[in-house]
């Protein structure tokens, strides 16, 4: 019975959620990315340069084929995808990030002396430098 207690409490962990929910929608995201470029980019590339498959692209040595063309489709289905996901995810992320990010800056700790032009503490009373009593004011 404990055994299956620790079991439980592994599985309710936060993170062991949080993973699944993060696998679950990557995977769903990649179906939508993989639809994208198939039905939308790979025919827009084919009308504008031609057929983008490659398959039948191969060379034999000792009576085995090497399929080099499948493997030029698979690197050119991974730049597109790559392409699209930095394009229209990655960048878009970023700019919105950043704009929520506008942090004013924190408040200065330090002042300058008026007589000497040194860095002392805010709440300083005298000049650590050159010991010229310091007003109260800012």
């Amino acid at each position: 019975m404990h055994l299956l207690q620790g079991f439980k409490q592994f599985i309710l962990k936060g993170n062991v959620v949080d993973l699944a929910i993060g696998i679950v929608i990557g995977v769903s995201f990649g179906a939508v990315v993989t639809a994208l470029v198939k039905d939308l980019i790979t025919p827009l590339i084919a009308a504008i340069g031609g057929v983008p498959d490659f398959s039948s692209i191969y060379f034999t040595v000792n009576h085995s084929k090497f399929m080099i063309g499948d493997f030029i489709n698979a690197l050119l289905s991974f730049l597109i995808n790559s392409a699209v996901i930095y394009f229209l995810v990655v960048l878009p992320m970023n700019k919105l990030i950043s704009l929520s990010r506008k942090e004013k800056p924190a408040d200065p700790t330090t002042k300058k002396c008026p007589e000497c032009l040194s860095i002392i503490p805010l709440e300083a009373k005298r000049c650590s430098f050159c010991t010229s009593v310091l007003s109260s004011k800012k």
